[in-house]
């Protein structure tokens, strides 16, 4: 870990220590925080988000300028590091000739079957500990890391699948569980109790985006033009792909997780954009202690079980307290970890509801039985006639997808706020 990385985060653990004193003032003296203390708490709270992108660029970065000098070791004829492979440098090779013009009007960005299985596997930003660095970074990773960042619920490890082609392909869902066994007499007739399933199809709908580029930038030699289109067209898909794993309705678009998910907790009367006064039973850390149990132990248990909220909503997590005055929000001191409440990780995603009258403002539950569907590549195609009066060259981002919640007996639950 560099220097200025490790200096960021002991800045993140400084301003999370500024903003609990504010909090905890207005805790001590046992009212609401004024006027003065809430804009203090935002605007530490908004500090801590920008230290935690901050954190992620400049992890991207050194990877950046460590794969540079890899290049430029290869050219000098000097030792490249042998994780390195070819592979990777044809691909970024292709793909710059195609921007340029030199190769064909269209190209498919296809996943390396060695780092991403075709099958299927959970997605997930991975960390330097869990070995983010071991593995070369290629274009299509990179895709997919910009796509996977705006969307907490690609980030919380659903179940990927990675197909050739778009056909629809049939996912058997679980309605209800077996039943629990009865005891039997002797010689008595043993009750049949079978699991309810149904099926769940997942096609490929087309997500597309189009970009304009300036014939200096792909020409510059000295601009990471695949850096850019990768963050431009990633994070462009992820928005449009990202709002649809939430409140789509499956449809004309992949069905979200709010169409599915089990009913958790619903907040009491008054509780319409907050989750009440923890001194107050049943409300406050009490609502999320509840939610959490929804959950049977099974599905808590797993590896991909955690917190998908939007950043309104985690605001007012963050300053809830234990009834012995401890934060159920818990700030990660490991870089590139999530925070965590009750042990369970906390992802933000733009797309969850906002709290507001009868809105689901939180999910938790097992996300590997969230099926997420991608048929085939990105697909790029590029045209040097739709912007001629300009001097720009257009390039289309394609990508077919759907999603689907493939648990139906309680895998994720939703927090949903009161009516009035």
């Amino acid at each position: 870990m560099s220097e200025i990385v490790k200096r960021l985060q002991a800045r993140r653990a400084q301003v999370w220590e500024q903003a609990k004193s504010v909090a905890e003032k207005a805790a001590e003296e046992n009212r609401n925080m004024d006027a003065e203390e809430d804009r203090q708490w935002t605007e530490l709270n908004g500090e801590i988000n920008a230290l935690d992108t901050r954190i992620k660029s400049v992890l991207v970065g050194e990877q950046n300028a460590k794969d540079q000098e890899d290049s430029i070791r290869s050219l000098e004829g000097r030792p490249v590091d042998p994780s390195k492979d070819n592979r990777e440098h044809d691909l970024d090779t292709e793909v710059r000739a195609f921007l340029r013009g030199d190769g064909p009007r269209a190209i498919e960005i296809a996943p390396d079957p060695r780092t991403v299985p075709t099958s299927q596997r959970d997605l997930s930003k991975l960390t330097d500990a869990a070995g983010k660095f071991t593995v070369p970074t290629s274009f299509y990773n990179q895709l997919v890391e910009h796509m996977i960042e705006v969307s907490g619920v690609l980030q919380a490890g659903p179940t990927v699948l990675n197909t050739a082609s778009g056909e629809v392909i049939q996912i058997p869902k679980t309605l209800t569980h077996t039943a629990n066994p009865a005891i039997v007499a002797e010689a008595g007739a043993i009750l049949e109790a079978d699991p309810t399933f149904g099926q769940v199809s997942l096609g490929a709908f087309k997500y597309g985006r189009l970009i304009d580029i300036s014939r200096e930038l792909i020409t510059d030699t000295g601009v990471d033009i695949l850096g850019y289109l990768a963050r431009s067209v990633g994070r462009a898909l992820g928005n449009s792909f990202g709002t649809h794993l939430i409140t789509g309705t499956g449809t004309t678009m992949p069905r979200g997780i709010a169409v599915d998910a089990g009913a958790g907790v619903t907040g009491p009367a008054g509780t319409t954009v907050t989750f009440g006064t923890q001194s107050t039973v049943g409300q406050g850390f009490d609502l999320l202690i509840s939610l959490y149990h929804s959950v049977i132990s099974p599905y808590r248990s797993s590896s991909s079980c955690a917190w998908v909220m939007n950043d309104t909503t985690a605001s007012l997590v963050r300053r809830i307290k234990t009834t012995e005055g401890a934060y159920v929000w818990q700030p990660s001191v490991v870089v590139g970890q999530p925070d965590t409440i009750l042990g369970k990780p906390v992802y933000i995603d733009p797309f969850v509801a906002s709290p507001a009258a009868s809105a689901e403002s939180i999910f938790f539950g097992d996300w590997s039985t969230f099926f997420v569907r991608y048929a085939g590549g990105i697909r790029f195609e590029r045209s040097d006639d739709f912007r001629f009066d300009t001097d720009m060259v257009s390039f289309r981002g394609l990508l077919r997808a759907d999603a689907a919640l493939v648990d139906l007996t309680g895998s994720i639950k939703s927090f949903t706020h009161s009516a009035i």
